[in-house]
């Protein structure tokens, strides 16, 4: 910090629910935070703590130091993210990083490591003359269009240039399929790292569209008729330099390691959905026609089943769950989809035949993926594995909230019914 200028650091950490939070701190207060004695109010965060317990410290991961080049190079600032702790020392078991620290520990035990390569889309939307959103897309440009149709190329240079700086190994950009949609794919990494990337590369996203007078937005679903955000997570499962969802010798070169992990995620699904897939609007992207997946099915081609093999193989082999959305917190999504495949693995949990036509036409009745935010959270009341995974402070907490969530959606009178029942009743 001394030798690049550093004055300023943030220390970031997740709520329940993925929304970063931060406190700066100038760099004569490091050794107070390492020692934990940052302390915070945790009932001010959503989903942490309650008012009679609330005093939560947070301390700073070294390994995650970057600084953070949108900000003034002289007297420039850092950032870290945290684990949060009690003011006893033990780790807090509403920590989200923690929750998927734990996952990662029990793969450990049995000799296995987690990779995890997102793929990373979003919209841009133009800003009224104070800087807010507006509901006005930046450009019409369709699937790998160009400047001047892509207009947000260059910020899609920034944005790229950016992460960069701060470590990213950026794989490919492309503006996608809806008007003003782009996507940016990073390097897949250890899970925990990815997990931070993501929630930094959110922060990137933001922080540089603001600076083209640019709001990103992660939103699942903005355009009822065009293509929605997604958060396609590609994993596999490594011992030592060893893909373990490789194998030669079968046929189409996938392990039988690989079919329980699916056959794990598949029955774990509609448990797991309220987590990847957490708020209203995301169900809305879950619907035919739009490259979303509706159906709890797998697949070595079609993009239209919940998971995906994609072609290559070797050390490449991976699964591709097609179902999250980049509002979820990455740290939870992490930890339910490793301790799901685990439970695949452990129980040898074949999955059903793969349906390599449209799944929306060949999904079986009761395999399908829950339709709205109430019945997803009804299927993760159920499983039991979700609440182990989790814990019961969040998986109580989670719940609570996404109810309330649903509730007072179901409460509002939308402009469709305005429009299709004042005058015809």
């Amino acid at each position: 910090m001394s030798e690049q200028g550093i004055e300023f650091i943030r220390l970031q950490f997740t709520d329940i629910f993925g929304i970063m939070k931060s406190t700066s701190i100038m760099v004569d207060e490091l050794d107070k935070a390492f020692e934990g004695k940052l302390m915070f109010d945790g009932s001010s965060i959503d989903g942490f703590a309650q008012v009679e317990e609330s005093d939560q410290c947070i301390v700073p991961d070294p390994a995650t130091f970057e600084v953070m080049p949108w900000r003034p190079s002289e007297e420039g600032v850092a950032r870290m993210i945290c684990d949060v702790y009690t003011p006893e020392g033990r780790p807090f078991e509403g920590c989200p990083r923690y929750i998927l620290k734990k996952a990662l520990k029990e793969a450990e035990t049995l000799g296995v490591a987690l990779n995890i390569g997102p793929e990373g889309e979003f919209f841009l939307f133009h800003t009224d003359e104070k800087g807010h959103p507006t509901f006005d897309i930046h450009d019409t440009a369709g699937y790998f269009d160009l400047a001047p149709v892509d207009m947000g190329e260059d910020a899609r240079r920034n944005i790229i240039l950016t992460l960069k700086k701060m470590g990213f190994k950026i794989e490919a950009s492309h503006h996608e399929v809806a008007p003003g949609q782009h996507e940016i794919d990073f390097k897949y990494d250890e899970a925990l790292v990815t997990a931070d990337n993501w929630v930094t590369f959110r922060d990137v996203v933001k922080n540089v569209a603001k600076q083209f007078e640019l709001y990103a937005t992660f939103m699942p679903k903005p355009f009822a008729h065009e293509n929605g955000n997604a958060m396609h997570c590609n994993q596999s499962l490594f011992s030592g330099e060893n893909n373990l969802f490789y194998d030669p010798e079968k046929d189409n070169g996938l392990s039988d390691t690989t079919l329980y992990y699916i056959g794990g995620l598949l029955e774990h699904a509609r448990g797991m959905a309220a987590i990847t897939n957490p708020i209203v609007n995301s169900y809305k992207r879950l619907k035919p026609g739009h490259e979303a997946p509706t159906h709890i099915a797998w697949s070595t081609s079609s993009r239209s089943t919940l998971i995906r093999i994609p072609a290559a193989r070797g050390n490449t082999t991976r699964v591709e769950l097609r179902n999250p959305d980049p509002t979820a917190n990455p740290y939870l999504v992490f930890a339910v989809m490793l301790r799901a495949g685990l439970e695949g693995i452990k129980n040898k949990t074949m999955p059903p035949a793969p349906i390599n036509g449209n799944s929306h036409d060949a999904g079986q009745e009761g395999r399908k993926f829950p339709r709205d935010l109430q019945e997803a959270v009804e299927e993760m009341r159920k499983d039991t594995l979700i609440r182990e995974t989790l814990g019961d402070h969040v998986f109580f907490s989670y719940i609570d909230a996404k109810q309330k969530e649903w509730d007072e959606y179901a409460a509002v009178v939308h402009d469709w019914e305005i429009r299709n029942y004042l005058g015809r009743f």
